[in-house]
């Protein structure tokens, strides 16, 4: 449908451009990113395994490879619900660290911020439309539904027949 090949690619391109922007200026996303990641590392402690990287810089790496690839996968139509949900796993924390309004002072700048976070907002809603999108095609839960209704008339006929072929 024109509509998904018009619509994923611009959803995907903010993503794409935010992914190679974090990239050129990795040290500046690290820099702003790393109050909030400490502050959340310190509340799941013991639960967070040591092989996740803690240091800013390369999680601000891991997140612009996550927009990046899952942008560009969205994009061109490629697994583009798991791209969607990959692109809202990481727009949430970079929307919790970057755009922390509700800790400012300074109006102007809680004002700027506040849109910069309901944008993101209204970005995970388009996510979450993307990641449900099934292209006009029956959901997995709508299959299984239907499979194990199938099934258990099977097992009805056959229950019926063994029921049957016993008392004849």
């Amino acid at each position: 449908m024109i509509l998904r090949r018009v619509a994923r690619p611009l959803l995907a391109s903010i993503f794409v451009l935010g992914g190679i922007g974090a990239l050129r200026d990795t040290q500046g996303h690290a820099k702003a990113a790393e109050p909030f990641l400490t502050e959340t590392f310190d509340k799941v402690e013991g639960l967070v395994p040591d092989q996740v990287p803690r240091d800013p810089a390369t999680l601000v790496r891991i997140d612009a490879a996550v927009k990046i690839g899952a942008g560009l996968a969205l994009a061109s139509g490629k697994a583009p619900r798991l791209a969607a949900v990959a692109l809202l796993g990481s727009l949430v924390p970079t929307t919790l660290s970057a755009h922390r309004f509700w800790q400012l002072s300074d109006p102007g700048e809680k004002q700027a911020q506040q849109i910069q976070f309901f944008k993101n907002a209204s970005l995970a809603g388009g996510l979450l439309l993307a990641a449900g999108d099934t292209a006009g095609k029956p959901s997995l839960g709508w299959r299984a539904r239907r499979a194990a209704k199938k099934a258990g008339k099977r097992a009805d006929k056959l229950a019926k027949r063994a029921e049957k072929s016993i008392t004849d």
